[in-house]
């Protein structure tokens, strides 16, 4: 399995930009990875998710045309640029792996569709 390691939390205001880095090690990168987050007393929700070659990308609804999700196989990382940032955006954000190549359809947005996992980042959005 992939060991991922995230990073580039931290405070913004809203309306602010961050971006997060997930740096990847251990087996190969020729996998969909995904970002997920999780608020305190919910649930882990699923962000976006993008192929191997980062030719396909999918997100849910409430970041599109906020958020993208990139990755670069060179240095094997996979990035999540947020703009446009809200109070409701803050949550501890998670790097995920599947062990396929391509996007999981359709269970792509569960969590059990991931068989690895970063420590995850907090980032926090003032108002």
């Amino acid at each position: 399995q992939l060991q991922l390691v995230e990073s580039g939390g931290g405070l913004v205001q809203a309306g602010g930009s961050l971006r997060l880095s997930c740096a990847a090690s251990g087996r190969t990168f020729r996998v969909a990875m995904g970002w997920f987050r999780q608020a305190p007393g919910k649930e882990r929700e699923f962000i976006a998710t993008i192929n191997w070659t980062g030719g396909s990308t999918v997100y849910t609804d409430s970041v599109k045309g906020r958020f993208t999700i990139s990755r670069d196989n060179a240095k094997n990382t996979v990035a999540l640029q947020m703009n446009s940032l809200k109070p409701e955006d803050t949550a501890a954000y998670y790097c995920a792996a599947t062990d396929t190549p391509y996007i999981r359809m359709p269970n792509y947005k569960s969590p059990d569709a991931y068989v690895s996992w970063g420590q995850g980042t907090q980032v926090t959005v003032s108002s």
